[in-house]
């Protein structure tokens, strides 16, 4: 299955690095939510991106916007890796069942049993506005989900 622009975002509910539940569906009507699908943590380019959106925080996290980072990684890596980085934003661990929230979304890599790069943009109504997914090795783009978000404001 995959999800597209236009879709309504399927919901999920997955622990953050506190191993506080994140529900996508709290959202709705409240902010709008990017949904970041990233392979592994402790990894270079995951590292890259994550750091580029925890240096831009105010572009993707605030009153009108939360940021939700998704991998198969488990919830005690993901602690680790917020506390040594600085990320305040939720990082979610899809690792039981094993990448189900990216295989609802259609990111999962089901050879290598990590997620793609792949970036979801749910408006307030829960609709999927935006979406670009890249392969493991190419970073992604955060120029455009600004603008994205800048027009949903």
């Amino acid at each position: 299955m995959s999800v597209d622009v236009g879709d309504q975002a399927p919901d999920f509910e997955l622990q953050d690095q506190a191993r506080q539940p994140v529900r996508l569906s709290s959202f709705r009507g409240r902010k709008n939510v990017v949904v970041v699908f990233y392979p592994m943590s402790f990894t270079p380019t995951c590292q890259g991106e994550l750091c580029a959106i925890r240096d831009t925080i105010e572009d993707f996290e605030g009153d009108d916007v939360q940021t939700l980072a998704i991998s198969v990684d488990s919830g005690p890596t993901h602690a680790r890796w917020a506390a040594e980085q600085g990320y305040t934003f939720p990082l979610l661990a899809d690792f039981w069942p094993h990448g189900e929230v990216a295989r609802a979304y259609g990111v999962l890599d089901e050879r290598n049993g990590v997620a793609l790069r792949g970036t979801f943009i749910v408006d307030k109504a829960g609709i999927v506005v935006y979406k670009v997914v890249n392969a493991i090795p190419d970073a992604r783009d955060l120029e455009e989900s600004r603008k994205v978000l800048a027009g949903l404001s």
